[in-house]
């Protein structure tokens, strides 16, 4: 009794051993490869899979997006500058049985060949044209390497180098250019502000000039307005006293003239025949006194001279 029971517990042992063989589980962003007698069987999705142990085994492929960090290198230039390069790989598996059997390690052997593939592109370009075609370096290696490493089931989906470091003697010199091009722009920027300061400082003296012009001919203007304004008041204020004077001295004249005129008159005992309504009257202070008509001052002459 006791013999079967331990029988019992190492057949249980035994099935959860087989079982938990025979169930694999491949994750989400894997695919599973199953190998049956060390040859390619098939390729599963992600999930939980059953194979027959110690027949058949599992391998899984990561199928998502991943990096490799290329070590930096020491590369001759054109014209003979050794530079420090370093680079990063994105790549990723499009293709899980060729990624697993056509090569060993695929990691090395994209890393060696980015390594050799940029000691020929950036061995054919001087400094100066190294330091300033990352992007032109970065499309040469990816297309390089996305044709190499098509028939290993990857693709690789872009390359970014990370730096590109000449000797420090050349790093020294190109700093001390760069401050020297900084400097030179910098006094052209404060010559050139400069020069538009006093542009716009003869500009606001020459605007200011010419208003105060501007105003010295208005109020010229205004005075000579004014004193014609007030010449032409003074010139009719003259006329008409002078106009007033003329009247009352020629009225005057007139009535003196009559004065002397009726004064000789009389003074010669002459009888004067004067009308009614002649202004003599008037001059002589006869106004209203009877005059006789001249008819019949014509018959009192006759009757005189009949006597």
């Amino acid at each position: 009794m006791y013999e079967l029971e331990i029988i019992s517990i190492i057949v249980a042992v035994i099935v959860l051993v087989v079982f938990s063989a025979s169930v694999k589980k491949v994750n989400q962003y894997e695919k599973g490869i199953v190998e049956r007698f060390n040859a390619y069987e098939k390729t599963v999705a992600p999930g939980l899979r059953m194979i027959v142990p110690f027949v058949e085994r599992i391998y899984r492929v990561n199928m998502r997006e991943q990096v490799i960090d290329v070590p930096p290198q020491e590369i001759i230039t054109e014209d003979n500058v050794v530079v420090t390069i370093d680079a990063v790989i994105y790549y990723q598996v499009v293709d899980a049985k060729r990624a697993l059997y056509e090569i060993e390690d695929f990691e090395l052997g994209i890393v060696k060949l980015a390594q050799t593939t940029l000691r020929n592109i950036v061995g054919e370009m001087s400094l100066d044209v190294c330091l300033t075609s990352r992007e032109k370096i970065n499309v040469e290696l990816r297309s390089v390497l996305d044709q190499a490493t098509d028939k290993w089931g990857t693709k690789v989906n872009r390359i970014e180098l990370q730096r590109i470091d000449p000797p420090q003697d050349i790093q020294t010199a190109m700093h001390k250019q760069k401050t020297a091009e900084q400097e030179r722009r910098q006094l052209r920027l404060l010559a050139t502000g400069r020069k538009e300061a006093a542009e716009q400082e003869k500009q606001g003296a020459i605007l200011k000039a010419q208003g105060e012009k501007q105003a010295a001919i208005l109020s010229a203007e205004g005075e000579a307005k004014a004193v014609e304004l007030v010449a032409e008041a003074q010139s009719k204020a003259i006329k008409l006293v002078s106009e007033s004077a003329n009247a009352y001295f020629k009225e005057n004249a007139q009535l003196n003239k009559k004065l002397d005129v009726v004064r000789d008159t009389f003074s010669q005992q002459t009888k004067i025949v004067v009308p009614a309504n002649s202004d003599i009257l008037n001059v002589i202070g006869l106004e209203g006194a009877t005059v006789l008509p001249v008819k019949s001052q014509q018959k009192q002459k006759d009757f005189a001279q009949s006597k």
